[in-house]
């Protein structure tokens, strides 16, 4: 008799894998393309060895999707195995074939239940047991490794095959298995079929709407494929695509989106992985054509200008909607916002803000809102509040973007909460924007959307770096990385390379502030990436400032402050600015900075930010004579005290220390200079904590010791150092931590030997036990 039936166990994880078979094949492949090529064969360095060179140029440089097909990925190694299942017993090889069937790619764990039914004898299992291939367990059979598993279905004659999938959905009958039912219906099928077609669409919509991403793609994909009719196919094939998308699987998405003409995937798919002026044009076109389609009623506008400017039918050009009218639209829909689905074609907008946002040409969102407002829309997320601050109509701008920004409930839409968590940095909320970003991640993965994490981590990003905690945001944002690349999001992962680039800066590390910078700005400008290419930029200015190399900081900033409406990006203008205006005020040049500072203190008195208020007057006194630059030190310090940004409240202390040093008005300089030198040591900021020290010299007063904590290789390492140093204890090669980090081994290499320097040791044996002593 066989065992009561238990969770299917999963197949036995391969040994570490060495990244460097795959990079000695095809040097010249895109880090994104290495990524997913390791994930796509299972981790499997025979399957990457193999795969590589049979990439075309496009496809390594991630320009076209990867294969998908086990028989794409690795024919020869798949036929190794297949000869080793070929060689067992026939009893062997049909039992692994149902263990197979009902194991991927919608895991039914019904094998047991099968055996039983059928009264099959499992003692040939022994064979396979033998042989190295699978082993029977308690709750079903473990194979050695995913592909072998393929290999056991693979191996299996197309009418075995049927007849497994026939048994295992016969087994399933309990009220939460019909998916897993109409998916061996379907495969069990021998040709096209609407009946079972329509109850795999059905189950495949029931299981994205639980969350179950993964199985309601092959749901999709094996429905459209047993369909007759081309629109359903097409349908079918779109709906596939999207949970393919939204679980992580970008290849597969991207292949699935071409087949079934799905324009608006295909816009979302170049917003996070193509050209991003492109992905606003489609995503914008196809809102239109939605909003129109399902009686949104308005003209059809022409086709995007080169210069942003959108013109009706007749030719003249529509005004951005008002505030009032936006806003009372907004409030005549909330009533039934929480239990209706939200608009497609206001989905679709929001998706071109975001392309408009990467690009930086927030133009484009201008006409956005004008095909908003002509098709009666109600736009979620930023749309409104960015088209009112290009036209320089802030106090608009900021009301639009304070109603986005309050959407930031728990358990709602991932989309709507990354646009709540834009806004909310736009105006300067950055605990808002913290929280806002963090529900868009918790229900992101409630919801099995595994690619919505990402993008929700890019922007949590900032408000971890303007809140002073650079340390956990650049931990966070590694890990991202890592996902972005894993799942197809290249665009995104350009944007986290220049959120590290500015993590970098802070913390002083300039070969990592160089090395990402460099990788961000070379991958965004082939992209049209606006944003990630002007924070790379901020990120090395950022780098000269904290060095005191005052006139290189003034040259990188000048572009990025922006002057007036209509220029810079909203974003990364609250980050250059204040220190544009530093750096041209330390060269002297202070004409300039003036009329920078003109338009960023508009907006600040617009949106009441008490941390942009405050950068406001800390430019305001670095204008003005010392005498006078006083009162504007203390009104920024005590504006800064109701704010959040921790870490440019210390910079303000180390300018105001400076200036009170030069007045000679020593104790009160030399508290100012004190207080700013604990918090860089805090925040790990050793570039600025240099600054406050040569101050405190200047003043004669002795230097208060860096920040002590207890003597272990966490407290004497940076945050970088200390990853790089358990990697290496962990048995990681230079290669492999590259890999893993998205840096150069050279740069590892380089990090190493001030590990081994900071910690007095000589090798990696010396590491691993130091490590193991501190318990880290």
């Amino acid at each position: 008799m066989v065992t009561p039936v238990n969770p299917q166990p999963r197949e036995r994880t391969s040994p570490p894998l060495r990244t460097d078979t795959c990079k000695r094949s095809a040097p010249v492949l895109a880090e994104g393309v290495r990524v997913r090529v390791l994930r796509a064969v299972y981790g499997d360095p025979r399957a990457a060895a193999e795969l590589v060179p049979l990439l075309t140029e496009r496809q390594s440089a991630g320009l076209d999707p990867l294969p998908t097909e086990p028989a794409e990925l690795a024919p020869a190694l798949l036929r190794a195995h297949r000869a080793e299942i070929q060689a067992l017993p026939d009893d062997t090889r049909l039992l692994l074939l149902l263990a197979a069937a009902d194991q991927y790619p919608v895991p039914t764990h019904a094998f047991l239940r099968a055996v039983t039914a059928a009264r099959l004898d499992t003692r040939p299992l022994e064979a396979a047991e033998k042989a190295g291939i699978a082993q029977a367990t308690a709750g079903g059979v473990v194979f050695r490794d995913a592909w072998t598993r393929i290999a056991a279905y693979e191996t299996g004659s197309p009418a075995d095959r049927r007849v497994a999938h026939r048994l295992l959905a016969r087994v399933l009958r309990g009220d939460h298995e019909t998916s897993g039912r109409s998916w061996h219906r379907g495969a069990g099928a021998l040709g096209p079929s609407g009946r079972l077609s329509a109850e795999l669409g059905t189950a495949a919509r029931n299981a994205q709407a639980a969350g179950r991403l993964a199985p309601a793609r092959a749901l999709a994909e094996r429905a459209a494929a047993l369909s007759s009719d081309p629109g359903e196919q097409s349908r079918l094939l779109a709906l596939a695509a999207a949970c393919a998308w939204h679980s992580g699987d970008g290849d597969r998405a991207r292949r699935l989106a071409a087949a079934g003409h799905e324009e608006a995937l295909t816009g979302i798919l170049a917003l996070r992985a193509g050209n991003a002026s492109e992905a606003f044009d489609a995503l914008l076109g196809a809102a239109v054509r939605r909003a129109a389609g399902e009686g949104g009623g308005g003209d059809r506008p022409a086709a995007s200008s080169g210069d942003g400017d959108g013109a009706d039918a007749g030719g003249e050009l529509r005004r951005t909607p008002s505030v009032a009218a936006v806003r009372g639209r907004q409030a005549a829909s909330s009533a039934g916002s929480q239990t209706r689905a939200p608009d497609p074609a206001a989905q679709l907008l929001a998706r071109a803000t975001e392309a408009a946002i990467y690009t930086g040409d927030l133009r484009r969102c201008r006409e956005a809102a004008r095909a908003a407002d002509r098709l009666g829309i109600v736009v979620p997320g930023t749309l409104g509040g960015l088209a009112a601050a290009f036209d320089g109509r802030y106090e608009d701008a900021r009301d639009l973007l304070m109603a986005a920004a309050g959407r930031c409930g728990p358990g709602g839409d991932p989309t709507l909460l990354i646009h709540a968590g834009i806004a909310a940095l736009l105006l300067g909320d950055h605990t808002r924007a913290a929280t806002a970003t963090l529900r868009a991640d918790a229900s992101a993965r409630a919801r099995g959307a595994t690619a919505t994490v990402v993008q929700a981590m890019e922007f949590r990003a900032y408000a971890d770096f303007w809140t002073g905690r650079p340390k956990a945001g650049e931990a966070a944002a590694a890990d991202a990385l890592r996902e972005a690349y894993a799942t197809g999001q290249d665009n995104g992962a350009c944007h986290l390379q220049a959120a590290l680039a500015m993590f970098a800066a802070v913390t002083g590390d300039a070969d990592v502030c160089r090395e990402r910078a460099a990788t961000a700005r070379t991958y965004a400008l082939a992209r049209g990436l606006g944003l990630p290419a002007a924070l790379a930029q901020w990120a090395l200015a950022y780098l000269d400032l904290s060095t005191g190399r005052f006139a290189a900081a003034a040259a990188r900033l000048r572009a990025l402050a922006g002057f007036g409406p209509g220029h810079g990006h909203r974003a990364i203008r609250h980050l250059a600015t204040p220190h544009y205006v530093e750096a041209a005020v330390r060269t002297g040049d202070s004409r300039v900075a003036r009329v920078a500072h003109a338009d960023y203190h508009r907006w600040a008195s617009a949106v009441l930010s008490p941390d942009d208020l405050a950068l406001s007057a800390r430019c305001r006194a670095l204008l003005a004579p010392d005498g006078e630059a006083v009162e504007h030190y203390r009104c920024a310090l005590d504006l800064h005290s109701h704010g959040t940004r921790d870490f440019e409240r210390a910079r303000t202390e180390l300018l105001f220390g400076s200036a009170l040093r030069r007045l000679r008005r020593r104790t009160e300089a030399r508290d100012r200079l004190h207080s700013a030198l604990e918090a860089f040591d805090s925040f790990g900021a050793p570039h600025c904590a240099a600054q406050a020290r040569t101050e405190l010299r200047a003043l004669g007063a002795p230097t208060a010791p860096a920040h002590t904590a207890p003597d272990t290789p966490t407290a004497r390492l940076t945050a970088q150092q200390l990853r790089i140093a358990k990697m290496a204890a962990e048995g990681a090669t230079n290669r492999e931590i590259a890999d893993r980090l998205a840096l150069s081994p050279r740069t590892i290499d380089h990090h190493l030997r001030g590990v081994f320097t900071r910690l007095g040791i000589r090798s990696r044996i010396e590491l691993v036990r130091l490590l193991a002593e501190a318990g880290d």
